[in-house]
């Protein structure tokens, strides 16, 4: 397990990241693995409840599904947050199927707002978390028939999002990110010839990851954001 604390945007955050135990089915290690994450949490005075994005690790399609499964569980109502899913061999060091990754954050105030805001209609995951001012947008992906158009359509859905979240008002330059996962076997080149074409986007302010494989077979790419919101 890693766990890494850092600062950003006037607020202070945790991440961690584990590989699930050898041996048990893709769920039940997940579960594991968020009992550690919350004993790890309240050694910095936060708990499950201070989540702000996870994101599930399968070494396959089905161990992705059952450890999303089991996040769904867990990560319910107030405790509802942003995330993603995917399927990947190389991220794994072990012989694990099921992984985690976790960010939560303590709030510049104990009584700051966190408000999780679903899509209309509901989907399986959140369209966005808004807390203590800082919005955490979950994965969007998308099916159009290439790789340039599933950007663009991605990254019109984000706009989307920032506009009915209050964040269109704040530089996103200066105080939002970008987390792009590719499919393995798609151009990275590409993504950033599309993204340095938007002038609200700083590729310094974007990460890239590749991954085997998403939710749906026609996707080729997930890109997460957060913002600051006015």
């Amino acid at each position: 397990m890693k766990v890494k604390l850092f600062s950003w945007l006037g607020r202070d955050f945790v991440e961690i990241d584990g590989e699930g135990q050898d041996g048990p089915a893709a769920d039940v290690a997940t579960e594991q693995l968020f009992g550690r994450f919350e004993t790890e949490l309240n050694s910095h005075g936060l708990s499950l409840d201070n989540t702000v994005r996870s994101r599930v690790w399968g070494r396959d399609k089905d161990a992705r599904a059952l450890a999303t499964a089991a996040r769904a569980k867990i990560l319910a109502g107030k405790r509802k947050a942003a995330s993603s899913s995917f399927i990947s061999q190389q991220w794994f060091d072990s012989a694990a199927n099921a992984g985690l990754e976790l960010l939560a954050m303590k709030p510049a105030a104990s009584d700051a707002e966190r408000r999780p805001v679903e899509f209309d209609p509901p989907r399986n995951y959140l369209c966005y978390l808004r807390y203590d001012s800082v919005v955490f947008y979950s994965g969007y992906t998308s099916s159009a028939n290439t790789l340039e158009e599933q950007v663009a359509e991605v990254l019109n859905a984000i706009s989307g999002a920032r506009a009915i979240s209050g964040a269109m008002s704040q530089d996103f330059k200066r105080t939002g990110r970008l987390s792009v996962l590719l499919r393995r076997s798609q151009k990275l080149s590409v993504v950033k010839e599309q993204l340095a074409k938007e002038s609200w986007i700083d590729l310094a302010n974007v990460d890239f990851q590749f991954v085997d494989g998403f939710a749906g077979e026609k996707y080729l790419l997930e890109i997460e954001a957060t913002a600051l919101s006015g």
